[in-house]
């Protein structure tokens, strides 16, 4: 399991929006990982299977979070990435980066992951529902909120700033 480490913390930063919040989330998608391990029947991907731990463990640990009432979500890092775009592209992806990781911030959790998962993993609508555990329809309509509401948060944003 340690050859999905990074794998695994990736998206629990992208879940939930905080360093220190996605270790936890990933230890404890491992342990889960390493209980249930004698359960895996091979119908998916290992890494399939993972993913789907790494989301229910970043659900609740959201969800203790909030029961706890604790200090709001940081920035989620990424590691870069290389790409063929122009400087000038790239600086203003940049500059917009942390309006989009606030927004992405204020979704709900189901929401987030379907964002998440389509829009920075690229996974297909019907994969999305499988792993979440819902039709394709919800993952499609979740889809579409996310959209919708981050366009919403980042243009009140935008439209105030000028």
């Amino acid at each position: 399991m340690l050859i999905h480490q990074d794998e695994v913390f990736t998206l629990a930063r992208r879940l939930v929006g905080d360093t220190e919040l996605a270790a936890d989330v990933a230890q404890e998608a491992f342990i889960r990982a390493w209980r249930a391990l004698p359960g895996f029947r091979g119908d998916s991907q290992f890494s399939t299977w993972l993913h789907r731990i790494v989301v229910n463990a970043a659900w609740s640990m959201r969800r203790a979070q909030q029961r706890h009432r604790a200090a709001p979500l940081g920035d989620i890092n990424q590691e870069p990435v290389a790409t063929d775009r122009n400087p000038v592209d790239l600086a203003a992806a940049a500059s917009m980066r942390p309006r989009l990781l606030n927004a992405l911030a204020q979704l709900s959790s189901p929401i987030r992951a379907v964002v998440v998962l389509k829009d920075v993993y690229d996974w297909p609508h019907r994969q999305i529902a499988d792993h979440l555990g819902i039709t394709t329809t919800a993952a499609k309509v979740r889809l579409h909120r996310g959209r919708r509401q981050l366009h919403d948060l980042l243009w009140d944003e935008l439209g105030s700033a000028e």
